[in-house]
């Protein structure tokens, strides 16, 4: 059955069954805060670890890193945050709501069929003199009373030192790249690694966004999963195309479905930026950002050399040719993949003439549970535990005996666990059990010491 579930319906869902609860949930939340459940926790965890697999354990002369959260200001001077990380943000003067001019437009724009008007390359005013001529109201009021359009810092700010006079201005970061950047001499040298090579890293971010809000798509709070190539500027289109393909196939290859997926080439380039893509992918919320693919040219180890001093140059071991390499980024949102792989995975089938069941159909890498171990009785609970304790070594299992085995199953569907184990009588007889397949509900009879195995290669990416 096509997956059409509501943003709504999948929020609760998601905290019904264990995979993100609202955050400060039991002080009413905090708005756009969400804390990951024994599901969730467990889905972003083998959402991370399979992209570390594919861009640095399999990746070529590929190194991680994980830096420190606080940097020093002038990281944020050299990279020009401190300048210039704004939004356009304007005021409602009746109901003090805050939007994004430039979202407020778009959608206005997709409302009433006006093409070939590109917020992001209008300036403030230009902006500003759009909505006053199409008297553009309040999405959330309905009136027309805005307050002229300012640019917003989306860093957070907090101070170093215990005493007035003494603190110090430093920001969250509001993107991981950076330490990737001021740590190229220190990976280069310590691994002795030959341009091109890569530096990737998974970590938190923070941004004080204006209006954040569809689920996790989009948080003041959020973890990124980023990998900066460094190479030699005349390959590095090359590479820019090749960083769009691997980052492409690693999404089809969790199972995402290609008629949802697109490349969008932005339609403002940073001054610094040669080319720059992202991935979209097709939900309820529309086409919306999952990832993008960026050529940086030498702007980063550039302006960093500029601001801290240092020679960032990279020296051929060959030719002993000094130059500042380009950088080719790819950078994507584990919570945002992580909403897309719920958007993507949730189904309702119809399996009997009144039987419905809802299936999670995760690639099976990313289920939280790999296998579920079910005792057909009770009193067989003493074989399943010894089969539970011997499969969790492995892999991370689940154990449920409450209820009949074909509600059981239901259970283990709709939180997406691949292969479900049952233990009967004969298992005592023979050391033979039942094993389900989530997908298909074929059940076949296999030996205990088989199940190892057969889950390993269920399981591989």
């Amino acid at each position: 059955m096509e997956n059409n579930i509501s943003m709504d319906k999948l929020v609760a869902f998601s905290k019904t069954v264990g995979f993100v609860y609202p955050g400060s949930d039991i002080y009413d939340g905090l708005a756009n805060t969400w804390d990951y459940g024994p599901l969730g926790v467990e889905l972003k965890k083998n959402i991370k670890k399979a992209w570390w697999k594919r861009f640095v354990q399999e990746n070529d002369n590929s190194y991680g890193v994980d830096a420190a959260i606080l940097m020093n200001p002038r990281v944020w001077e050299a990279s020009g945050h401190v300048q210039s990380f704004s939004d356009p943000k304007m005021d409602c003067k009746e109901c003090k709501c805050r939007e994004r001019a430039d979202n407020v437009i778009e959608a206005y724009c997709a409302k009433h069929g006006i093409e070939g008007i590109v917020p992001d390359k209008m300036t403030n005013e230009e902006m500003d003199a759009f909505v006053s001529e199409h008297k553009i109201a309040c999405p959330r009021c309905g009136k027309h009373n805005w307050s002229p359009i300012r640019q917003f810092n989306l860093m957070f700010e907090t101070s170093r030192g215990v005493t007035e006079g003494g603190q110090n201005k430093i920001y969250l970061r509001p993107e991981t790249a950076q330490g990737e950047f001021v740590n190229f001499l220190n990976v280069q040298r310590t691994t002795r690694a030959k341009v091109p090579f890569g530096i990737a890293q998974i970590g938190k971010a923070f941004r004080n966004e204006i209006t954040p809000g569809n689920f996790i798509f989009r948080t003041i709070e959020f973890e990124q999963m980023e990998h900066q190539l460094f190479c030699k500027d005349e390959n590095a289109i090359d590479f820019y195309n090749s960083y769009k393909e691997k980052a492409m196939k690693f999404l089809l290859d969790l199972g995402f479905n290609p008629e949802k997926l697109r490349f969008k080439d932005h339609d403002k380039l940073a001054h610094y930026a040669k080319a720059a893509c992202d991935i979209q992918f097709f939900s309820s919320l529309g086409w919306q950002e999952l990832n993008g693919i960026h050529h940086r040219s030498t702007w980063d180890l550039s302006r960093h050399q500029e601001y801290s001093g240092k020679n960032m140059m990279y020296t051929d071991p060959v030719t002993n040719e000094k130059y500042t390499p380009t950088v080719i980024e790819y950078s994507i949102g584990c919570d945002r993949l992580l909403l897309a792989t719920l958007l993507q995975s949730y189904r309702e089938e119809q399996v009997g003439e009144n039987d419905t069941r809802i299936v999670m159909g995760f690639h099976p890498v990313l289920a939280p549970y790999k296998v579920a171990i079910l005792p057909l009785q009770k009193n067989l609970s003493e074989k399943a535990n010894e089969v539970y304790r011997k499969l969790s070594k492995s892999f991370m299992c689940t154990y449920d005996e409450a209820g009949s085995i074909g509600k059981r199953y239901r259970r283990q569907d709709q939180i997406g666990t691949p292969l479900c184990v049952t233990i009967d009588f004969d298992t005592l007889e023979d050391d033979t059990v039942t094993i389900r397949d989530r997908d298909t509900m074929e059940q076949i009879r296999v030996k205990i010491d088989e199940l190892e195995n057969i889950i390993s290669e269920k399981v591989k990416f």
